[in-house]
């Protein structure tokens, strides 16, 4: 029995910052971000936005288009927790309005959590073929002003529902597998931003996949040439390339230009203009090359490889369905990241520094620019989301 993506849908803030602002603010080459790294814009999220709201906004296309009947799993993977006991995911799963019988939980192994997630949707549903689960990533980069890390920051959601028999892409079983007790990326309980030791974690980035590319093609006997197109995990797209470039190496081969434009930069598209998103990245990214591959990718495998500092990585792959066009949100994901508002870097850093209040009184926070939901203001130390007006 096929298992894998019937559905998928991509949210982000409505406000980003161009990252030549930030290169003039901080006196820095603006090449240094738009080539350098691959990044032109970082999706900002507004003080009534966080990850409920963004993985709801993510998740609500589906619903509306396929119901809420037999969803029995609610996946979501995170770094940005909003409670240290709490599910985020109940938030979503109460926002949605979806069935009590369904299993709620939050995955955390850094960027891993949404392939975590989708894991465990699948073999829930090989189990129970009748039954659906949402698996969402979502999360919001954040790091120190001025800090190396802080052009690589970003927001955004990805929502998948998992089936028998899917309409967009059947995920193979088979994978290969790597994990390792290591420091490249942190962020303590106590800090809202995270460390990062940037050199050190695309080293481990690149190794894992190394082992893991290793291990998949041991396992499948496939090899280079028997992947379409590749997805990678986006902390910036410039990786991407340097993870291609070493998995043609591999196999003996160079290559050019036009070549990654074929296989790869389809899937770069989104996060170059949103920055990361850590769990949801790798999703961003498979969701940005349905969009915008100028082919028909029925029939196409797909290269799939997650990392999460820390370290947990994943190399799997899934087959195109034919006719997944018609099961896409394309359209909508156009118009909102055309209808986005840039901000001044003044704007940018009055956001970044507002600090959420921990004094369990009554706060109501102003409204922005949301997608249908909004975090409302928190009382007694809880938060409170309404739809958006």
């Amino acid at each position: 029995m096929k298992t894998g993506i019937d559905r998928i849908s991509f949210y982000s803030s409505r406000y980003y910052l161009d990252l030549k602002t930030l290169a003039e603010a901080r006196g820095t080459d603006p090449a240094k971000y738009y080539t350098g790294i691959g990044q032109e814009k970082m999706a900002i999220p507004p003080p009534d936005e966080d990850i409920v709201t963004m993985a709801a906004s993510a998740a609500l296309p589906i619903i509306e288009a396929e119901g809420r009947d037999n969803i029995e799993l609610l996946a979501l993977g995170t770094e940005s927790g909003i409670d240290q006991s709490k599910a985020a995911g109940l938030f979503v799963h109460g926002l949605l309005g979806l069935p009590a019988r369904c299993r709620v939980v939050e995955m955390k192994e850094a960027c891993y959590g949404g392939t975590a997630g989708l894991q465990m949707a699948l073999a829930m549903v090989q189990r129970n073929p009748g039954s659906k689960a949402l698996v969402i990533g979502a999360d919001i980069a954040r790091y120190d002003l001025g800090s190396p890390g802080e052009a690589t920051q970003g927001c955004g959601a990805v929502a998948m529902l998992i089936t028998a028999n899917p309409r967009i892409m059947t995920v193979e079983p088979e994978a290969g597998i790597f994990s390792d007790d290591i420091m490249d990326f942190w962020r303590p309980n106590y800090r809202s931003q995270a460390l990062v030791d940037g050199k050190y974690s695309t080293r481990v980035y690149l190794n894992a996949l190394a082992d893991t590319w290793g291990q998949y093609t041991t396992i499948t006997g496939r090899g280079y040439g028997d992947i379409d197109r590749f997805c990678y995990h986006l902390p910036f797209t410039r990786i991407a390339e340097k993870a291609q470039e070493r998995l043609a190496k591999s196999a003996g081969i160079k290559p050019d230009d036009e070549t990654l434009e074929q296989v790869l930069r389809r899937s770069l598209v989104y996060n170059r203009i949103t920055g990361n998103s850590y769990a949801a990245s790798l999703y961003v990214g498979l969701n940005s090359l349905l969009d915008n591959d100028d082919g028909d990718l029925g029939g196409k495998r797909v290269g799939m490889y997650s990392y999460g500092s820390g370290c947990v990585a994943e190399y799997f792959s899934g087959i195109i369905e034919p006719g997944y066009r018609e099961q896409l949100f394309t359209g909508r994901h156009r118009d909102m990241l055309d209808d986005r508002t840039e901000l001044t870097f003044r704007q940018y850093e009055d956001m970044f520094t507002l600090n959420f209040p921990t004094d369990g009184g009554e706060h109501t926070f102003a409204q922005y620019r949301t997608g249908p939901f909004r975090l409302a203001g928190v009382e007694q130390h809880k938060r409170i989301y309404k739809r958006a007006e």
